[in-house]
């Protein structure tokens, strides 16, 4: 239930009005009026007392349109005109429309500015003192907040043509009326509610103290009995009040909703189905839905109302990309050439996340083998962005990033070699992290270049993205690079969440073209981003990476190590049956002349003439491109004394260039989270980048988190809106 509240705001009565007859002089001074004639005094009518009242939600839920009704008590006389001031806190809501609340009232003007809005409102009847609702403002939150942050004063003008104000100043809210469990009437269900329930536990709607409990009867059966206790007491732990609203769900949101008892697993995952069913048709993000969902959810609801939750990933779907090996669903890279490849094993990854009782529900589509940076595979076609479904969405990890940013799951997994997580988290307006090479373990992933690729996580917000690389993250003897993160990762990486995480940082924001590029729109965001991150305390300097030509003009490792790579992944009977797969080299790939995405043949025999590793030239990139990359940007911080260096993930949006940056992370093996920044004119978006020093995730999360909540940058995207039920 919503709790109205009652606003006041006393009047300020003008009771004399003086006039002063002051001569004009030629010479330009002003007369001394103490040689003036003797002042007139004029004697208005007492002006009528009134109060403006705000009523409304006590509280907001982010992304909830609510309205606020504005009416005038205690007043007398005949009011024909108002004018209506009302200021409000821009950082929490957003300002939609005003629509007049009665046939008498009619709006004459309106202006609109940055968290005030000015209305002039119409009463010809002389009865905006008596009309009752005057006004409905409809405003939307921006985060989860009360209706303190919202004001509003008013000047009237009396039909005998005096005026009366309001004083500038507001007075505390007040609240009217109680949500359901509010039994204290402090406006905050908590522990305080409770003990007054209990107080009254037993008794029936004849009980003359019926009135001080009826309130906490939940299950309106007009006794105060165990079961409103038990619901009383979920609401104090998990409630807001507020109904769940899957579009924009987080981890947290759907946790607290499924303790309040208000929403299954089962319910969560037909509800991603639905959407998926609707509108992934148009979107194409995905390859396979996994059959057994609906199933393993209900299974995860009987475990949790039998034991509890294993953790916050508990019944929580989730969508991975198409070359993360899992069980009872084929593992292809987007190839037709692996369209049957039904592995034997769960990728290590994949394994820790069912583990942590997380459910996956599909498979994403991705550029065929990762390769590109386009979404398109011979399996899975061409992936689009949702913000314009014209273009592609970034790759590799497109499907995966299209996909959560259309809301058909919470969270999901990418690979990235040598940009792949952050150019369509940039392009998808969510997070993308690349975790320090070793944080995670990358068997049971195909592989497109060992020494570069990594898995992480991809999510709409920075909290999930820590949650999700809490569950994925940790050694595995299967990869011994992930040796190296023993002891280096954090008892939860969700500690780090601090909106105050910028105060005191020091960032270093790059400035060479080559990195951050030359597009004016995007260069606009990477400023104001700097900008947004001084407000929230940081120190941001201009900084140049040493070196930075000289990194850049290394390849990527995929144009050598991918036939070795893959081949091995091919031939590993703890991954692959070798009785399903169809090829198992990419010689047997090429040598099939159709079952792949035909653009690749080149590619694709390019890469099969490399004979050997063995070589000179593949010793000195693994040597040099590593050292330098890993030496420049450690100098850098050291003598700036950083704490992340930041650029755009992406140097243009979605149909144009993603740019040399994302390079710096694979190259140094250096870990780097992608936040979104903004929107260009076109409406799509672009993302900022914050790299750290080696299994620094930790800091990055934390900087990441406060210039998330500072800003709020994501918006939904309109081509795939919320179903009914959403």
């Amino acid at each position: 239930m919503i709790k109205p509240i009652l606003k006041t705001a006393s009047l300020l009565l003008l009771s004399t009005t003086f006039i002063f007859s002051t001569p004009f002089l030629d010479s330009g001074a002003y007369a001394d009026v103490s040689s003036s004639p003797p002042v007139q005094e004029q004697t208005q009518a007492q002006s009528p007392t009134a109060m403006v009242r705000l009523t409304g939600p006590s509280l907001a839920a982010i992304d909830e349109s609510f309205t606020v009704n504005v009416s005038l008590t205690g007043a007398t006389g005949a009011a024909t005109a108002g004018k209506f001031i009302f200021e409000y806190d821009p950082s929490l809501f957003d300002y939609i429309s005003a629509a007049a609340a009665d046939p008498a009232v009619s709006i004459a003007g309106e202006n609109a500015e940055f968290g005030k809005v000015t209305i002039v409102t119409t009463d010809t009847t002389g009865s905006l003192t008596t009309v009752g609702s005057i006004l409905a403002l409809t405003f939307k939150a921006k985060t989860a907040a009360d209706l303190s942050g919202i004001s509003g004063t008013v000047e009237l003008g009396i039909d005998d043509g005096s005026t009366v104000q309001t004083p500038e100043e507001s007075l505390a809210v007040q609240i009217s009326g109680a949500a359901e469990g509010d039994l204290n009437s402090n406006s905050v269900i908590d522990v305080g509610d409770l003990s007054v329930l209990i107080k009254y536990f037993g008794i029936d709607s004849t009980d003359p103290n019926w009135p001080n409990a009826a309130n906490g009867d939940f299950n309106k059966d007009n006794v105060i009995d165990l079961q409103d206790l038990a619901s009383l007491g979920k609401k104090v732990l998990y409630d807001n009040g507020q109904p769940f609203q899957l579009m924009e769900a987080d981890i947290m949101s759907i946790q607290n909703a499924m303790a309040a008892g208000k929403l299954t697993s089962e319910q969560l995952v037909q509800m991603y189905l639905d959407r998926i069913n609707e509108y992934d048709d148009d979107v194409h993000s995905l390859i396979t839905i996994n059959p057994d969902a609906l199933a393993t959810a209900k299974a995860l609801d009987d475990e949790r109302k039998a034991q509890g939750p294993r953790g916050l990933l508990h019944g929580i779907p989730i969508i991975v990309k198409d070359n993360y090996d899992t069980l009872g669903m084929p593992t292809s890279a987007g190839c037709t050439c692996l369209k049957d490849n039904q592995t034997v094993s769960d990728a290590f990854m994949i394994k820790k996340l069912k583990d942590a009782g997380a459910i996956i529900l599909a498979k994403a589509n991705l550029s065929e083998f990762a390769i590109n940076t386009d979404t398109l595979s011979s399996l899975g076609g061409q992936t689009k962005d949702p913000y314009d479904l014209t273009k592609n969405p970034g790759g590799s990890s497109g499907g995966t990033g299209a996909s959560l940013a259309s809301n058909f799951a919470v969270a999901g997994l990418g690979t990235d070699t040598g940009g792949s997580i952050r150019i369509p988290s940039s392009w998808n307006s969510i997070v993308g992290i690349r975790p320090t090479i070793g944080l995670t373990s990358r068997d049971g992933i195909i592989p497109l270049a060992l020494s570069q690729d990594v898995g992480g996580p991809m999510a709409r917000t920075v909290s999930d993205a820590a949650i999700m690389l809490d569950a994925v993250s940790g050694y595995d003897p299967n990869d011994i690079v992930t040796a190296g993160s023993v002891g280096k990762k954090p008892v939860s990486y969700t500690k780090y969440l601090d909106k105050n995480g910028l105060k005191g940082a020091r960032i270093g924001l790059v400035m060479d073209s080559s990195v951050i590029g030359t597009n004016q729109e995007v260069l606009g965001l990477l400023n104001k981003a700097a900008e947004d991150m001084r407000d929230q305390g940081a120190t941001v300097v201009g900084v140049n990476i040493p070196n930075v030509a000289d990194i850049l003009k290394y390849p990527s490792l995929s144009g050598y190590e991918f036939k070795f790579n893959l081949n091995a992944y091919l031939s590993n009977p703890r991954l692959v049956d070798p009785a399903v797969v169809r090829y198992h080299s990419l010689t047997d790939i090429i040598a099939s002349g159709t079952d792949f995405l035909p653009s690749l043949n080149g590619t694709l025999n390019t890469r099969n003439s490399v004979e050997s590793l063995d070589t000179q030239e593949y010793k000195d990139i693994v040597l040099f491109r590593t050292r330098t990359s890993q030496q420049s940007l450690l100098s850098l911080m050291a003598d700036n004394n950083l704490d992340a260096i930041l650029y755009p993930s992406t140097t243009g949006p979605t149909g144009s260039s993603s740019g040399n940056a994302n390079r710096l992370s694979p190259f140094s093996g250096f870990p780097a989270i992608s936040v979104p920044a903004g929107y260009v004119s076109s409406g799509t978006p672009i993302g900022i980048e914050l790299l750290g020093r080696p299994y620094d995730e930790g800091e990055l999360i934390k900087l990441g988190y406060a210039y998330e909540q500072a800003t709020h940058n994501r918006v939904a995207p309109k081509s795939v809106p919320a179903l009914p039920g959403d």
